[in-house]
């Protein structure tokens, strides 16, 4: 799995990822800072990443194009930070990442996570 840390969240998280054995880069490393979201989307669909994000628009994105990649891992936590919620993301991580390689979108909410297959449907 490989993920692409999204602009609102801290390039910490790749170093983070990294030392957990999970391929990461921050998309500061590969695009622009005001790229926008769906430029993200399409570079994770190509290059076979999942979105790691705060951004509930990468959602609004999947619904829209009724697409099965990329899968979206989305954080709903006061703290974004890898020190704090970290672990948790990572245990989350590899609970779905059989979902995930295969497309899906994952929430992870401060005591609980959700995962929904793609493509969204109503």
């Amino acid at each position: 799995m490989k993920i692409l840390i999204d602009m609102n969240l801290s390039p910490f998280w790749a170093e983070f990822f990294f030392q957990r054995g999970i391929e990461a880069v921050h998309w500061s490393a590969v695009g622009r800072a005001n790229d926008p979201d769906e430029v993200i989307f399409e570079f994770a669909r190509t290059n076979h990443y999942v979105v790691f994000t705060n951004d509930l628009d990468f959602g609004s994105i999947l619904a829209a194009t009724n697409t099965k990649a990329p899968s979206v891992f989305q954080i709903r936590s006061h703290s974004l930070l890898p020190n704090v919620i970290g672990d948790t993301v990572v245990q989350c991580l590899r609970q779905y990442a059989v979902y995930l390689e295969e497309g899906s979108l994952v929430t992870l909410y401060e005591q609980k996570s959700k995962v929904r297959i793609l493509p969204l449907r109503p």
